[in-house]
């Protein structure tokens, strides 16, 4: 194993038990390792506290965004890496990346993500061109201030990776499911905050569209059953999504 580089791995977790010592494992070339920790109640912190140069955080979860800055504000290296827990590493990515570290083009660098859901690489979907940041310069990049679905704003010249990231996520049909009604809660807060009321039009036509744009206008159909089911269910979390915001209004009445 090489000798760690200047990086900083920063990452978020809730109840990450099942795959924090993997992700600690494959961020082997970094020198240190910040986890920033919505209070589990499962051995999560206990796990990552025993590796040495992992540090943890709690912080109460507010939104990811917020939580994400907070993270990258730890880091004591200016580079850092963003992994999701339900992310591969893979070694030909991480060494990729430290031969990408030792003269840097660009102050961040997107990865290609390939989806996987239940076990089955998805390749249409909408999702043939996932591309996020994943390394880049702490100093030039900060996620915005959405709730959900957060994107990290690069304040300069970015570029792409060759090597791609497996995205093993929603193993199961519930775990996909609750994870919507999450996001979908959050998007409704956005949307609330921004005086946005739900009509006829937000409850019919949205999940309409959300469902036959995926499945068929993305390829979706070409997925299989997985394809149907990832339409299907992202079309009753943008429905989730207005009755949610339709409870938020419900409250103040």
């Amino acid at each position: 194993m090489k000798n760690p580089v200047k990086i900083t791995g920063i990452a978020i977790t809730l109840n990450e038990a099942h795959n924090i010592e993997k992700y600690i494992a494959s961020l082997w070339f970094v020198d240190e390792i910040v986890i920033v920790d919505s209070f589990s109640s499962d051995n999560t912190v206990a796990l990552a506290k025993k590796h040495e140069k992992v540090t943890v955080y709690q912080r109460t979860f507010d939104n990811f965004s917020a939580q994400k800055n907070y993270a990258i504000s730890k880091a004591t290296n200016n580079w850092v890496t963003f992994f999701d827990l339900d992310e591969e590493v893979t070694p030909q990515l991480a060494t990729e990346i430290i031969e990408t570290f030792k003269n840097p083009s660009a102050i961040a660098y997107y990865v290609k993500r390939d989806f996987y859901f239940m076990g089955k690489r998805i390749k249409y979907s909408g999702l043939q061109n996932d591309f996020i940041i994943r390394f880049f310069n702490k100093n030039n990049c900060k996620y915005n201030a959405n709730l959900v679905h957060e994107t990290l704003e690069a304040n300069g010249k970015t570029e792409k990776l060759k090597n791609s990231l497996p995205h093993h996520t929603y193993k199961s049909f519930d775990d996909y499911t609750s994870k919507m009604h999450q996001y979908s809660a959050l998007q409704a807060k956005m949307l609330y905050k921004k005086g946005k009321k739900p009509n006829y039009y937000h409850f019919l036509f949205r999940p309409f569209y959300r469902f036959w744009n995926q499945f068929i206008f993305r390829l979706g159909v070409l997925d299989g059953k997985e394809g149907f089911i990832l339409a299907y269910v992202s079309a009753f979390s943008v429905f989730k999504r207005y009755v949610n915001l339709w409870l938020l209004y419900r409250k103040i009445d």
